[in-house]
């Protein structure tokens, strides 16, 4: 499958690859891959076609839709907590690990790394701060399904972590979010969150959904989302 490409405004690309998509970012110094697709296997070719930037990446999580160009790059940056998911994952490379707070500074543009597990153990946010503009990962979604089954899904967490954006929710405007609807009103966060906690609760309709590898599960219905758990 071809990538699509996107410009989003002067420094920041958005990458299609059928349902998932990734990001490149560029400041007066580096540029960042956000993820990198799934089987297409051109990210860093297609990322250097656009800049000539030095090129770095980081995953939002370890997930096979999001690390498929991974083994182009020597050094993965990503969560210390999302290590040993990526590892199980089979993601190439040397992981560098990043920390809540860390700042990677492109050049005249901080990115502030949030820490917010639950669809995985390190997913992360990657806050643009100037441009008050939000990377969810798959965190923050509209239109779309949200894995919530299987090893290193926690759905309490990811409630949790949908809190704290929340209260944070006055440093972004906008959510450019992996999968589903883009570009995302930071209303959103509170759309998922209600949803999310009714799924819990068990107050959420579902529907029983046989997965393409064979995996039953149940696909609440989250409002803006739907979450898929066991």
């Amino acid at each position: 499958m071809e990538y699509k490409v996107t410009q989003f405004n002067e420094n920041t690309w958005i990458i299609e690859e059928g349902f998932v998509r990734f990001f490149l970012l560029t400041g007066s110094r580096e540029a960042l891959l956000i993820d990198s697709g799934m089987q297409a296997g051109k990210a860093k070719e297609t990322a250097e076609s656009i800049t000539s930037l030095p090129l770095k990446i980081i995953i939002s999580h370890g997930d096979p839709d999001h690390i498929g160009s991974n083994f182009q790059f020597e050094n993965i940056y990503m969560h210390k907590a999302e290590v040993e998911y990526y590892g199980m994952k089979n993601g190439k490379g040397r992981a560098v690990a990043v920390e809540e707070g860390n700042v990677l500074d492109l050049g005249g543009r901080p990115l502030e790394i949030i820490h917010i597990p639950g669809h995985t153990p390190g997913s992360i946010g990657i806050l643009d701060v100037n441009a008050k503009l939000l990377f969810g990962g798959d965190t923050v979604q509209q239109n779309s399904e949200i894995f919530m089954f299987g090893p290193g899904r926690n759905l309490p967490a990811y409630i949790a972590s949908l809190q704290k954006l929340l209260k944070m929710k006055d440093r972004f405007d906008m959510v450019l979010a992996c999968h589903g609807d883009l570009p995302l009103g930071n209303d959103t966060v509170e759309k998922l969150l209600a949803g999310a906690e009714n799924v819990l609760a068990g107050r959420a309709g579902y529907t029983e959904k046989t997965m393409p590898f064979g995996a039953q599960v149940k696909a609440c219905d989250a409002g803006c989302a739907v979450l898929l758990t066991q």
